[in-house]
């Protein structure tokens, strides 16, 4: 069960990946047979709370949205220094009613710099070690090692279609549909979902079209985002997969406590 479950979803979990520069286009925009999207709200966390817009500000065009979205990208790409946050890792093995909780501090410095501190740990102690600590160790190898852009929802990557409006916790949201190019570790078919009046990404949901392991198959995820500070960071993923060896696996990671700090800024964190 080697670097298991989560590794396909970190190209989304890091302000770089997600978040590159590259334009994106819209495609047809029909609306036709689209289910209504997951909606869901975490009480501890704050997905939305730098999202509110004036009532008077018009629902953009969708490729305003997208041009818009694409400014922010390449702006955070390069204006992002370091950040920290405080993690929970949330893990459960259905078929066999194990689970387990690990809360750690979390701290990145652009561009290949992520560090972790233990604060607690509650559960059984497979799940610690065969789970959580895979996942957090794919995450440590995946911003040392990998090619963001290979994984960043760019037109380079990714085929994008409007399929209309929807709302995210009473926030009105632009739906896009994304279909990956290639078939590649890392990407995914499904939604990008992007705030109507500022274009600002707020979910990204779907299905990984390639399994990063021979031990983990049909992995699905649904990710939200919260503007911190002028910087569009993760806050929420719910994946579920089947693993060989455990059965099905579902893991909530929730990042609370963001201190981003900008270029301009001396990075100063607190020392682990």
């Amino acid at each position: 069960m080697k670097r298991i479950v989560f590794i396909a979803l970190l190209g989304l979990c890091f302000p770089g990946s997600v978040l590159a520069q590259g334009f994106l286009t819209s495609g047809g925009s029909s609306q036709a047979d689209v289910p209504p999207p997951i909606l869901s709200a975490y009480p501890d966390t704050q997905p939305l709370s730098d999202l509110n817009a004036p009532e008077a500000l018009p629902v953009m065009a969708p490729e305003l949205a997208l041009a818009s979205y694409q400014q922010r990208a390449a702006s955070q790409a390069t204006q992002l220094e370091a950040y920290s946050a405080l993690s929970v890792i949330h893990a459960e093995l259905p078929d066999t009613s194990q689970q387990g909780e690990f809360e750690v501090q979390r701290q990145y410095h652009a561009p290949r710099t992520l560090l972790f501190k233990p604060v607690r740990f509650v559960g059984d102690k497979f799940v610690k070690s065969n789970v959580i600590t895979r996942v957090l160790q794919s995450e440590v190898d995946h911003v040392e090692k990998d090619d963001p852009s290979q994984t960043a929802l760019t037109l380079a990557n990714y085929k994008f279609s409007y399929k209309g409006q929807s709302a995210i916790e009473g926030r009105p949201v632009l739906m896009f549909q994304v279909k990956p190019r290639k078939k590649r570790v890392g990407l995914f078919k499904g939604r990008m979902y992007l705030e109507a009046h500022t274009g600002n990404l707020v979910r990204v949901e779907g299905t990984v079209v390639k399994s990063p392991s021979f031990f983990v198959k049909n992995i699905q995820f649904t990710q939200d985002y919260a503007t911190i500070d002028s910087f569009t960071l993760p806050v929420h993923i719910h994946s579920e997969a089947k693993a060989r060896i455990v059965g099905r696996t579902v893991i909530d990671v929730t990042h609370t406590n963001y201190q981003p700090v900008p270029v301009t800024t001396q990075a100063v964190l607190p020392t682990m």
